[in-house]
């Protein structure tokens, strides 16, 4: 395993502090600066380990991280990881039933 310097590879890029275990990856985009991408499963799972309810967890995401506007490198967040399966000539999209909150 390559460890990543996010200081360096995505140098500006917003952290969420206490969510860092629900960082993802770095992303890119043509004429913009790297930004962090996180998983909202991950960010959802750390909040209910730290006492608050499914529902608490929803809301504290919703209005407090999802809604937060600190720049142009504000973090992204995937919110269902899905995979392409080709089944004969035609490609289906696919995720596991239990990431759903």
């Amino acid at each position: 395993m390559y460890e990543i310097d996010i200081d360096i590879e995505a140098e500006g890029a917003v952290i969420l502090h206490g969510l860092e275990e629900a960082i993802i990856g770095i992303t890119e985009d043509f004429g913009y600066k790297p930004r962090l991408l996180y998983s909202k499963i991950k960010i959802l799972e750390i909040l209910e380990q730290g006492g608050m309810t499914r529902e608490d967890a929803l809301e504290y995401y919703n209005f407090n991280i999802l809604g937060m506007y600190v720049n142009e490198q504000n973090p992204i967040f995937l919110d269902i990881p899905i995979k392409a399966e080709k089944i004969n000539d035609d490609i289906k999209y696919c995720c596991d039933s239990d990431i759903y909150y």
